[in-house]
Parts: structure tokens; C-alpha cells; sequence
């Protein structure tokens, strides 16, 4: 019971939210529950989706390849985000490619769910078209940061955003471990240079690390190297 739609508290994070008692017994007659397991795709770049995945636990990164093959990620999702919405509303091809950060759980529900539903609930149309506009927001930030600040304020900024959104476990370390590759590609920077800035943030006292885990020591001082000062 606690994987129906009805009873499920995820949905409150996204445009399910909208949705009556029929339209969410629709939705979870319907959907299928998957384990993703790390590293694992959800989908790739280019590909026709058949529907849209709603995380339930979990992170992915959404990335995608430039013309000589590499990987660029513009995004890390939340729980209760749900992704493919574009894709499948378009009719179009996906533009970028899901990758589990870590192991996920993930509901898959139909296209058809999805676009009959939009013909008949407006009030989840207009909540569709919110965080549609939302993530066309954050693709503007995304272009902005990428083309107005430095690579360390937006390595900064990076350690900033994982602190604010996914916390830290009981030893100051950020609870979502990324590898130096995806820090590296977060930020558009080569991997050896991100390593060098890590190493040069920890002499600071900025962080600390651990193997692959890092903390933030001073989130005032990284919040005025994003800030530029």
C-alpha cells in the first residue's frame, strides 16, 4: 500500500500534486517500480522515451556529451523530481542522458498516463508547465555560471549546493559522494585541474576530505569565493 500513488508523499514534490483520486489510481495501476542500481542509466541521450520516471529515492545526474565526448553535467535530481517530462510532452528525443549517483528507487509511468491526463486536468497541465519553466530556469543559470564566473567559484558553489540540498553525515562530510570526475564535469574543468583546486581549497581550510568524501569547513568563505569576493 505504501507504493500507491494515493498514499505516497513524493508526489507533493511535483506536479502529481495535481492530480484527483481517479487520475492517481490511473497513474498507479499503471506505473512500474524499479531499482537502479549506481552507475546504472535510466536513459541515454537521444533516446524516445515511453514515459517518465518520478524518483522516489535516490540521485542521478543529468549530463550530456559535446561534439569531442565530453561528458557535461548540467543537473543533479532531488526525490520526488520526475524526469523525461519534456521528452515525452515533445514527442521529441531525449537531450540528455540519466545516470544513478548512487543505488535509486524510481516509479516509471506510461506516456499515455502522462498526455491523457494533460487533456483533462488543467490544473496539472499548469503545474506541468511550471517545472517546465523552473528547469528552463536553472538551464539559464547553468549558462550563466559556465560563462560569467571562474572554475573555483563554481567548484565553490558546487560544495555550497550539495551541503544546502543533500546535508552532511554525522562527521561533516557531504552525504552524496561524487567521484573527482563528476566534480569535474559539473564544473567544466579538466579532472587534473579540479584535483589541484581541491587540494588548494583543503590547504585553505576551505574543506577536508577523506578518500572520496569531502566536507565543508567554512561555508561563509566559500559563500564569498561564489559571490566573488
Amino acid at each position: 500500500m505504501e507504493n500507491r500513488c494515493e498514499n505516497c508523499i513524493i508526489r507533493q514534490f511535483n506536479s502529481l500534486r495535481a492530480l484527483n483520486k481517479d487520475e492517481l489510481k490511473k497513474v498507479s495501476d499503471s506505473k512500474i517500480s524499479r531499482k537502479i542500481k549506481k552507475g546504472e542509466a535510466l536513459f541515454v541521450e537521444g533516446q524516445k522515451l515511453d514515459g517518465v520516471f518520478c524518483v522516489r529515492n535516490g540521485v542521478s545526474k543529468l549530463s550530456k556529451l559535446s561534439a569531442n565526448g565530453k561528458e557535461q553535467i548540467v543537473k543533479l535530481t532531488n526525490i520526488g523530481e520526475i524526469m523525461g517530462q519534456r521528452s515525452v510532452i515533445a514527442e521529441d528525443f531525449t537531450n540528455l542522458s540519466a545516470t544513478a549517483i548512487n543505488d535509486m528507487e524510481v516509479c516509471f509511468i506510461p506516456k499515455e498516463i502522462i498526455s491523457n491526463t494533460l487533456n483533462t486536468n488543467p490544473n496539472f497541465s499548469l503545474e506541468v508547465l511550471r517545472h517546465l519553466a523552473h528547469d528552463l530556469k536553472e538551464a539559464d543559470d547553468v549558462i550563466v555560471n559556465m560563462s560569467q564566473k571562474t572554475v573555483k567559484q563554481r567548484l565553490a558553489e558546487a560544495f555550497f549546493y550539495l551541503k544546502k540540498n543533500y546535508g552532511e553525515d554525522e562527521n561533516g562530510f557531504l552525504t552524496l559522494t561524487l567521484s573527482r570526475d563528476d566534480y569535474a564535469n559539473i564544473i567544466g574543468a579538466a579532472t587534473e585541474s579540479l584535483i589541484r583546486m581541491i587540494s588548494d581549497f583543503k590547504k585553505k581550510g576551505l574543506i577536508k576530505t577523506e578518500g572520496k568524501k569531502i566536507g565543508v569547513v567554512e561555508i561563509d568563505r566559500l559563500q564569498e569565493l561564489v559571490d566573488g569576493f
